[in-house]
């Protein structure tokens, strides 16, 4: 009888925000204070294709708050999510 070898492969992504700064700020989705990030950053930080983001973010995909000088913000917790569902 011939041996058989089961091989497993689990990848996992790993994100490194490099050079973007993020701010904790309460996220009325959350329910909590969360880390977020500038709506122009998170194409760099996600990998992603601006027009994909733009679209999350349009579509309400992304819980998003915004700067005291009006400017967007992004929940990174549901940028996050957002990533790992498109990637499976």
């Amino acid at each position: 009888m011939a041996k058989q070898t089961k091989i497993t492969i689990e990848t996992e992504s790993l994100l490194v925000l490099h050079g973007h700064t993020s701010i904790r700020a309460w996220c009325p989705q959350c329910g909590s204070e969360e880390e977020m990030v500038a709506l122009e950053s998170t194409a760099v930080v996600s990998n992603l294709a601006p027009a994909t983001v733009t679209e999350w973010f349009a579509s309400q995909e992304l819980h998003r708050s915004q700067k005291a000088d009006g400017s967007p913000l992004i929940c990174l917790n549901s940028l996050l999510k957002r990533v790992r569902s498109t990637s499976r």
